[in-house]
């Protein structure tokens, strides 16, 4: 792999913390975009980790140039903010596989948490189609069930006419997102979505689906009506999930522990729809890596919901639409640029009867 970054001192930590794999080989590195072409072309590198913001040519800019000419795994470098949120965005839309905040040089114990993910993340953009993964870490972690947030419970059935749409994704997923969210109609049902992302991107990235979709896109708050017409994402670092409020459904945002090493996780958010709404929600899980997700869509086909798998050919990573599929918890596996529609045609009154 080929390192790009415009700080000597990123570079030769980035370096030590791969060349610790003996899986990895740094074949060498580079400070600015005019570098990084040279080295390219005479190195011819598997994967390259890709700093946002450089001198001579940003790395955006770079990235497009690189994916026209010479598509190949880009592991971007980013800055947990607002500006580097929107940044990193444009990089994923662009086809960057995934993203990795600049390292905390000063803490020895995050260096040894960053050099794992890093690691993860790399493996994953060798074996990938151009434009995936998303880490998990391999570090010793606590890793959670769903009862650590929801215990399971019967479904409670209501006599409503509303209905829920809730989504999940990881890797690859705010691309895929985009595209199911803008096949939407403006009278969609309430949707709800938990996307694996940190807490500085959710908000630039509800922003962004607002622009974009026909549906009103907000990041979620605690307490929030789910109406028609609108779209609901986690927060960064917080479980959503759908409660019942009298006669409205309303969101609910949750600091528990982690679930499948996720906050959000996509189980919570699906298992609390199954419980909540039943037979009138439908649920979706998209391209990411991992399981998350996969028994959250079970126990929500169980309880009367239909559930949509996004297909192999169309994910960036098949893990956790993969493992719903193995389960046995989608009542249909689609590629990503017919789920809208179906998922449309499903949640209107009579069809929603029919496949209920």
């Amino acid at each position: 792999m080929l390192i790009v970054d415009d700080s000597a001192l990123v570079r030769r930590l980035l370096v030590d913390m791969l060349s610790s794999d003996r899986s990895i080989e740094v074949l060498g590195t580079a400070g600015d975009a005019y570098g990084a072409r040279a080295k390219i072309k005479a190195l011819n590198p598997d994967v390259l980790t890709l700093d946002v913001e450089m001198p001579k040519m940003d790395g955006v800019t770079f990235l497009k140039n690189l994916m026209r000419l010479r598509p190949m795994p880009v592991v971007m470098i980013s800055s947990l903010t607002e500006h580097g949120a929107e940044i990193t965005l444009d990089a994923l839309a662009a086809g960057a596989v995934d993203y990795l905040p600049k390292p905390k040089i000063d803490i020895a114990a995050t260096l040894a948490g960053y050099r794992a993910e890093l690691i993860a993340k790399v493996k994953v953009a060798a074996s990938t189609r151009v434009r995936a993964l998303n880490a998990r870490r391999l570090e010793p972690m606590l890793s959670h069930g769903t009862e650590a947030v929801l215990p399971k419970a019967a479904p409670l059935h209501f006599r409503t006419t509303d209905r829920i749409i809730a989504v999940g994704a990881s890797t690859g997923g705010t691309e895929a997102i985009k595209e199911l969210l803008m096949g939407f109609e403006p009278d969609t049902p309430g949707v709800m979505i938990a996307q694996h992302i940190p807490k500085a991107f959710s908000l630039p990235f509800a922003r962004r689906m607002n622009s974009c979709c026909r549906m009103t896109v907000c990041e979620a708050e605690d307490g929030q009506q789910v109406l028609p017409g609108h779209v609901y994402i986690a927060p960064g670092d917080r479980h959503l999930l759908l409660v019942r409020d009298g006669a409205r459904y309303v969101c609910r945002l949750d600091d528990g522990l982690p679930v499948n090493r996720h906050k959000p996780s996509v189980d919570v958010l699906f298992r609390s729809v199954a419980q909540q709404a039943g037979r009138n929600a439908a649920g979706v899980l998209l391209t990411g890596m991992g399981k998350d997700g996969a028994i959250g869509l079970g126990e929500m086909r169980e309880a009367g919901a239909h559930t949509v798998a996004q297909d192999e050919a169309t994910s960036v990573v098949w893990g956790m639409p993969g493992e719903a599929v193995a389960l046995g918890a989608a009542s249909e596996v689609l590629p990503l640029g017919s789920i809208s529609g179906a998922i449309y045609r499903v949640t209107a009154d009579a069809a929603f009867e029919r496949h209920g």
